[in-house]
């Protein structure tokens, strides 16, 4: 009898001891009250603080729209009130940043296509006290403008990358077309391309109007009709390149296609095959680390990347990849 009573007081402790267990582990050894601020269910409860996030996108680019699914998506995770803005005139964005400033923003997200009209304004936010982290464009001048990470790729390496990728494919004649005329990161993309197709291959470059897709079409069909030896175009944007699929077949030419950056219609036209493969910076994440990190300086003083790019590409998109990509393109994160 006293035999079975200690049995069965050793299995309720061994029961009980478990829960005692984790009910210490949960709190760190300190009451829940004196936890401090804790992120419950995927979602901070850490003060709400205001981030603007500043941008050269021009109007109707969906890449943006994906840069910002991510940046919402960090913001809602971490109770961040966001303020988006964009302009692709240098002068102009610069005056966004002045903007933020006044209006005493806890952090700043923006991108430097231009350094000698942004980082001014960069570091002037800085000396304001305001914390400031750059993505996308400004990969060789983060530091020199003051910005605590930058999260990207780097524009020459992921140009010798796809240059590279051309040559091994066969071309011999590559058409950069660059969107936008004075941005550091389009001129570099193509001057990779160039170092990429080394002796395999030149390249001639065409300046368009991104902001006008007849505009556009017209500049490409034109240079498409004038030079038959161009057997491979590779577009810088993914709406570009949408136009250009246009202009190959308007000039009546036997050149394949290939881009820089996604969207979900570009996707689409890597499936039907009107597209050879992209070069995914993977915008989604841009956003999202612009926004999270800004949240993890403010909430724990912690800074990413050590002094070094935190680089969110190149990756490649193609036939191997694209099924697995296109669904989440579908929902505008890809």
């Amino acid at each position: 009898m006293f035999r079975s009573r200690r049995r069965a007081i050793g299995i309720a402790l061994l029961m009980i001891l478990p829960l005692i267990l984790a009910a210490c582990s949960t709190t760190g050894g300190k009451k829940a009250a004196q936890g401090g601020s804790s992120v419950a269910a995927g979602h901070a409860n850490t003060q709400r603080y205001t981030i603007a996030m500043i941008t050269h996108a021009a109007p109707g680019d969906t890449f943006w729209d994906i840069i910002r699914h991510g940046a919402l998506a960090a913001a809602a995770k971490d109770n961040i009130t966001l303020k988006y803005s964009s302009d692709p005139d240098p002068t102009k964005q610069a005056a966004l940043i002045q903007d933020a400033i006044n209006s005493k923003v806890a952090g700043i997200a923006v991108t430097d296509p231009n350094p000698a009209a942004i980082c001014p304004a960069i570091q002037k936010a800085v000396s304001s006290g305001i914390p400031v982290v750059m993505f996308n464009a400004g990969v060789a001048n983060w530091q020199q403008c003051g910005g605590m990470s930058y999260f990207g790729q780097d524009e020459s390496i992921a140009g010798v990358a796809a240059g590279k990728r051309l040559a091994t494919a066969g071309a011999k004649h590559v058409l950069c077309v660059l969107q936008a005329t004075g941005q550091v990161q389009l001129e570099a993309r193509c001057a990779g391309v160039q170092k990429g197709l080394g002796s395999e291959g030149t390249m001639t470059k065409v300046y368009v109007n991104g902001t006008d897709n007849a505009a556009m079409l017209s500049s490409m069909t034109a240079k498409l009709t004038q030079d038959k030896t161009i057997d491979a175009v590779i577009t810088l944007g993914a709406p570009v390149a949408l136009v250009a699929i246009q202009a190959i077949s308007s000039a009546h030419s036997n050149a394949k296609l290939y881009t820089f950056d996604t969207n979900a219609a570009e996707i689409a036209k890597i499936k039907s095959g009107a597209v050879q493969w992209a070069v995914d910076q993977q915008p989604y994440l841009q956003g999202y680390e612009s926004v999270d990190s800004l949240w993890l300086y403010l909430t724990n003083a912690n800074i990413l990347g050590g002094g070094q790019t935190v680089l969110t590409g190149p990756a490649f998109i193609d036939a191997s990849n694209v099924a697995k990509v296109a669904q989440y393109a579908a929902v505008g994160n890809r």
